[in-house]
């Protein structure tokens, strides 16, 4: 159980959510001393506006928040801010969904303390248990998990550690797991991989997770693994190359769903691939130009060495669909021009299946975890069209840059029907409430909830 929690309420106060037209009528039935604490405070029962309530010896002992007509975690998420340390319990009034409740309480409670002591948070909420309790806390484990990943810089995280973190997450819930690395993934078809990564003293891998009957629906995850992306020998900026150690995000984000479906024990054949590499510069790397053979068999031309993270995938995509699963998801620190277009907050989502398209999209809004589609509009293709090669890794004209990486990555999926491409952000520009400035899962609880709902016994 994470910290945040505890099974034990003997001596929890409450923190009282309360819809904001609902708050009026109930306060006239609580004890005069919040009346009149709250009127001389200048209280107004308005969404978002919270209030510690005094015991009789003027120590709080109740909270009070009151939220709108659709509260989110971050709701909580701002409230456990504001709070004392003590152990809690939230007496919901009908207000908020008790899951969503407790997913907003954790997230609150996240703090990246690895590298600098960080004044401890005694702060825990009773669980009352049940699958709401145990569905939110596998939520929060799940965004943690992804967060921890993507806080860690490439200098303790690197294409070895990023496998070890997956058969850690392996072996809690055994789970099976298959590591190429080097000259291994020439002899055993992806040369793509080996191709971005060659140019590190850090070799390459590819990571691939089993779990599940064999005989259940197959669900197919895959990340892309970038470490450390410094654009290779088309090099980045150094303004740009400062949160590069994120560029793994997708494979963050992409483990961090197995671990969730493993823990709630969907009924699903799981399979995880991760291609995990470091773009680096040296002798050795890739250059604009090289053209790269791929699992598939398609030729890639390098029209921009930073473009590297759809090479990567189009090995593991084609890896994936030769298998035909009933789905495949995968999710990649993309593009800066999905960013561009929609912000660090909304991840693009794209599939030429329009009613899975609509389940993520339903998805995304009950979780508060919202995305949005862009189109793969077949006319771009020609931007990527190369004239010694199947295809080029960078679109020309530096336009539609999210759709054409979307496009090149369709290449790869042809027996596979079901398939999602999540370009995401991975990152917290700023501390808000339950969203410290810092690695973030972006898309993550969307798509437990969008598993959940397709695939629940």
């Amino acid at each position: 159980m994470l910290d945040c929690f505890t099974t034990s309420g003997e001596r929890a106060r409450p923190l009282h959510v309360i819809a904001a037209a609902a708050a009026g009528p109930w306060l006239e039935g609580r004890p005069a001393r919040w009346r009149a604490w709250l009127e001389g405070i200048g209280y107004r029962a308005q969404p978002g506006n919270g209030a510690l309530l005094p015991g009789p010896d003027g120590a709080p002992e109740a909270a009070l928040l009151v939220v709108g007509e659709r509260p989110s975690p971050f709701d909580v998420a701002a409230a456990y801010a504001r709070l004392p340390d003590g152990d809690w319990r939230i007496e919901t009034e009908g207000a908020i969904e008790p899951a969503v409740a407790a997913l907003g309480w954790a997230l609150g409670s996240y703090r990246f303390d690895r590298y600098r002591k960080v004044e401890p948070v005694v702060r825990r909420l009773t669980l009352a248990g049940g699958a709401e309790s145990r569905t939110a806390t596998i939520a929060a484990e799940a965004v943690f998990l992804a967060r921890d990943l993507i806080n860690t810089p490439a200098s303790d995280l690197g294409p070895a550690e990023l496998a070890v973190a997956v058969e850690e997450v392996a072996g809690r819930y055994g789970a099976s797991v298959r590591t190429l690395v080097g000259e291994d993934l020439l002899e055993q078809g992806y040369p793509a991989v080996f191709a971005v990564g060659h140019g590190s003293p850090r070799t390459p891998r590819v990571i691939d997770l089993a779990f599940g009957d064999a005989q259940a629906p197959q669900v197919t995850l895959v990340g892309k693994g970038v470490c450390f992306d410094t654009g290779g020998l088309d090099i980045k900026p150094a303004a740009n190359m400062l949160l590069m150690k994120k560029d793994m995000g997708g494979a963050a984000v992409a483990l961090a769903l197995a671990q969730a479906v493993m823990a709630l024990d969907l009924p699903v054949r799981l399979r995880l691939l991760i291609g995990a590499v470091e773009n680096s510069i040296s002798g050795t790397s890739f250059r604009p130009g090289d053209v790269i053979r791929t699992r598939k068999g398609l030729t890639v031309e390098v029209g921009n060495t930073d473009a590297e993270g759809r090479v990567v995938l189009a090995d593991l995509l084609a890896e994936a669909d030769a298998g035909r699963p009933d789905l495949i998801i995968d999710c990649a620190t993309l593009t800066g021009a999905a960013r561009v277009a929609l912000g660090p907050d909304l991840p693009a989502l794209f599939t030429p299946d329009d009613a899975l398209a609509e389940d993520l999209l339903a998805a995304g809004r009950g979780a508060f975890d919202p995305l949005w589609r862009l189109p793969l509009h077949e006319p771009y293709r020609e931007m990527i069209e190369s004239k010694v090669a199947d295809i080029d890794n960078a679109g020309k004209g530096g336009l539609a840059g999210a759709i054409t990486a979307a496009l090149f990555l369709k290449s790869f999926v042809s027996e596979t029907g079901a398939w999602a491409h999540l370009d995401i952000y991975g990152w917290s520009q700023s501390d808000r409430p339950g969203r410290p400035k810092g690695g973030e899962a972006s898309a993550l609880r969307a798509l437990i909830a969008f598993l959940e709902r397709r695939f629940a016994a």
